[in-house]
């Protein structure tokens, strides 16, 4: 049977409070659909958390520029309805509102700033002019190349908060900036809420799974390898006792460059703070972003060491 599907937030939020006044615990996982085994493991292993669990699928404006691939962004919603349903035993729900961003009718059009960098959602005029930030945190990494990405991010989450009100919320690591800074909200505004981090669910070949993926033509998706390869190879180098972290980006470069790959960053940095470090000392995690033909993919591989 597939999964109940809720559209309004209103009827999301009275679902969830139905929920809690059985004395039931709620999970979210929120995705933008296309789901792959990534999205899957984090939805059972939210039902061994929680009592029933919410799966949000959102294509969210609030995270895109006007510049980036929201209109292509991949779609299959009977295609998740089918791979919940395998999954749900009948404790899980769909939220899949239309338009988070819908105020009743209020379209006013909200000045761009002078040429600063917008979101989908202001440069259609929906009136949305409250954005959470979570300011240090959101700066490096893929902020550099996506100045709107993260206040995007954060401000969606925590209306799916305020909408679903979970107990526990999952997101996966691949998307390591993200899980911090979605970790750092919870605990600087708090949310009573759990937020696990779990870890990335991969291909057999080590690709790391992306709804994007798809967008990869075998060439390219062959040569997409050299992400996953380069992140074991620096991992071996520091077993090895090879610390420095300008070798070990200078190695994981050269493999993406030779790979044809198109490098935004490759950067290792504190697992809690999210700065860069120069010798691996304690705790880091290794970071890329690099496009290979018109998709940019992201990967990243946790080092715990205590020297």
């Amino acid at each position: 049977m597939e999964p109940e599907v809720i559209r309004d937030k209103d009827s999301m939020r009275k679902w969830s409070r139905a929920m809690r006044s059985q004395g039931k615990t709620i999970g979210l996982v929120p995705t933008m659909g296309y789901l792959h085994e990534g999205h899957l493991s984090l939805v059972r292993q939210s039902l061994t958390l929680t009592d029933v669990t919410v799966v949000s699928i959102y294509v969210n404006p609030g995270q895109f520029s006007p510049t980036e691939d929201l209109s292509t962004y991949p779609s299959d919603f009977s295609g998740d309805l089918t791979k919940l349903a395998a999954i749900s035993g009948g404790k899980v729900v769909v939220f899949n509102p239309k338009n988070l961003y819908d105020y009743g009718g209020e379209t006013k059009k909200i000045n761009d700033g002078g040429g600063r960098v917008v979101s989908c959602v202001e440069e259609g005029g929906l009136g949305h002019e409250t954005w959470i930030r979570v300011e240090r945190l959101e700066k490096g990494l893929c902020g550099k190349s996506r100045p709107v990405f993260f206040r995007g991010v954060a401000t969606i989450v925590t209306k799916l908060f305020n909408i679903v009100e979970p107990d526990v919320a999952l997101f996966g690591k691949k998307d390591y900036q993200q899980w911090r800074i979605i970790q750092r909200m919870v605990r600087d505004l708090d949310f009573g809420i759990e937020i696990v981090g779990s870890d990335i669910a991969r291909e057999k070949d080590g690709l790391a799974m992306s709804s994007r993926n798809v967008r990869l033509s075998d060439e390219e998706r062959q040569r997409a390898l050299s992400i996953s390869r380069s992140l074991a190879m620096a991992r071996a180098f520091v077993a090895e006792g090879k610390t420095s972290c300008a070798e070990l980006k200078d190695m994981i470069i050269k493999q993406l460059v030779g790979s044809a790959g198109r490098v935004d960053y490759v950067e290792i940095v504190d697992q809690e703070t999210l700065e860069g470090v120069e010798e691996i000392k304690s705790g880091v995690v290794i970071c890329v972003a690099a496009w290979f033909g018109t998709v940019r993919l992201i990967d990243n591989i946790e080092i715990d060491v205590s020297l």
